[in-house]
């Protein structure tokens, strides 16, 4: 078998007639060299199939252009949608994104946090698992004065930056328009209530109950993940003996269109019989029939702010401990017909 050659930037240099410092700052896209320059020499580098190592560069230079990002699930609409907005927005800035998930399992965080830091990522955003309330293993971070930036799933005590979606008015607001369409029996399922956002929707399904004077059925509650296999099997409960509530307000919009499809195999009509909401607003919410009723959480939006919030940091070199920025960022109703309308 033939050997494979392997270029060296020296060779690079040669061919262009470039010292290899000038061949280096063009690949690690130095101000101070010219974008015909960097052409040059990425068309050379194409041509000989040089691998540029960035590893050993940042290690030189203490510096990677990499932000890291951990995520529970990346198949889930809203966070792949945050994610290509963030990757987005950082690109802007020269900015590279290293992008793990944690299965929702603070074990593998754990892990992930440390492989974050190995890697010297220059800041890390991180939307922690459903079952994370102890945030410690991120010290590592603020000792090392490293960017540290949540969002969506934020920690409730643990002090850093955070941007999380307006969860309480989310609630609120869905368990209001239930309640206006006359809906009084409203079953809510929702994730673990150990996790902030969950619990900031709880809060405001149950103050909505409070002003039209319903008290809250705990036999009407449902806290597990949200996932389709979970939805069938409280489905099962809520439909066990012939009756059923009025309303379903899902915690996502998996939940709701596996509630929409067994309230349909039963023959039981959605809206006139069952009002069902979501949560998220991703596409099949408009595709299915009916069309469910869900909140836009306007994921796009919250990953430019991560993306932008990480940039200033950077730029500032602002120590932790020391003005933690909370944002909060708006949801809407999007009213569609399972709901009654």
């Amino acid at each position: 078998m033939k050997k494979q050659v392997q270029h060296t930037i020296k060779d690079v240099a040669a061919a262009l007639g470039l010292s290899v410092s000038t061949v280096s700052r063009a690949l690690n896209n130095h101000p101070h060299i010219s974008q015909e320059t960097k052409q040059r020499v990425q068309e050379v580098v194409e041509k000989l199939d040089y691998r540029h190592n960035a590893l050993a560069a940042s290690l030189r230079n203490s510096r990677s252009n990499m932000i890291g990002l951990i995520a529970p699930r990346i198949t889930m609409y809203f966070q792949s949608t945050v994610i290509t907005a963030i990757q987005n927005k950082l690109h802007e800035y020269g900015y590279n994104l290293m992008v793990c998930q944690s299965n929702d399992l603070p074990a593998i965080e754990k892990e992930l946090v440390k492989v974050m830091y190995a890697s010297r990522v220059e800041g890390l955003i991180v939307s922690s698992t459903l079952y994370t309330e102890d945030f410690s293993h991120f010290d590592i971070f603020n000792r090392a004065n490293i960017p540290l930036v949540f969002y969506d799933r934020v920690p409730r005590e643990y002090p850093a930056h955070k941007i999380q979606g307006d969860d309480y008015q989310g609630g609120y607001q869905t368990t209001r328009h239930l309640l206006e369409q006359g809906a009084r029996q409203i079953a809510y399922i929702t994730g673990p209530l150990s996790c902030k956002l969950y619990s900031d929707r709880y809060e405001g399904y149950k103050k909505a109950l409070r002003e039209f004077e319903v008290e809250p059925n705990d036999n009407l509650i449902f806290c597990h993940e949200l996932n389709k296999e979970n939805a069938l099997q409280t489905c099962e409960l809520l439909f066990a003996d012939g009756t059923f509530p009025e309303a379903v307000f899902a915690g996502n919009d998996t939940t709701a269109v596996a509630v929409v499809q067994y309230a349909k195999e039963r023959g039981i009509a959605v809206p006139a019989q069952l009002k069902v909401t979501g949560y998220s607003n991703d596409s099949r919410t408009e595709i299915i029939e009916p069309p469910i009723t869900s909140v836009e959480q306007f994921p796009y939006e919250v990953g430019v702010q991560a993306a932008t919030l990480m940039m200033e940091l950077l730029e500032q070199n602002s120590k932790p401990g020391q003005n933690y920025i909370s944002l909060t960022t708006p949801i809407e109703l999007v009213k569609r017909q399972s709901s009654g309308l």
